[in-house]
C-alpha cells in the first residue's frame, strides 16, 4: 500500500504516566518502518516554543508543523525504540524501529528540540 500517510501499525491509547501515547499494533523488527506521514506547516507567526504538540520543521528553528497520523502522540524517552527522519523539502517523515518492538509496546523517540524548547523543560 502506497499512500501519503501510513500508520496502520500504530494506535493511540492512554499511556500510564504521560496522557495519550502511540503504541505498536503489531510486532516490528529493528529497522522496520513504523509510520510514514506528511506535515502541514503552520503560519509564520506561530511560535512553537510553547506548544509540545507541534514539530520543529527547519534546521534554523523558525518553522513549525503539525504531523499526520499518530506522529504527535509518540512520547519522549531516554531509551527510545523509534527514530523520526524528517524530509523538510517534501514535508514528509518516516519513523523506524531502533530495535525489535512488541505488539502493545509504547512507541517513543527523542524529541529533536528537547534541549532548547521551553515546553520541554520538565523532560530534560
Amino acid at each position: 500500500m502506497h499512500g501519503l500517510v501510513q500508520c496502520a501499525k500504530v494506535f493511540v491509547a492512554t499511556s500510564s504516566d504521560k496522557g495519550a501515547g502511540a503504541f505498536a499494533a503489531c510486532d516490528m523488527s529493528e529497522g522496520e518502518v513504523v509510520e510514514r506521514g506528511i506535515v502541514r506547516r503552520l503560519p509564520a507567526t506561530f511560535d512553537g516554543n510553547a506548544s509540545p504538540y507541534v514539530f520543529s520543521w527547519s534546521e534554523d528553528r523558525t518553522v513549525w508543523a503539525v504531523g499526520s497520523g499518530c506522529s504527535t502522540f509518540y512520547n519522549c524517552s531516554e531509551t527510545p525504540n523509534t527514530k523520526m527522519r524528517r524530509d523538510f523539502e517534501n514535508d514528509t517523515f518516516e519513523i523506524t524501529a531502533l530495535r525489535p518492538i512488541s505488539k502493545g509496546e509504547e512507541l517513543t523517540h527523542v524529541y529533536k528540540s528537547l534541549q532548547w524548547r521551553g515546553c520541554f523543560a520538565d523532560l530534560r
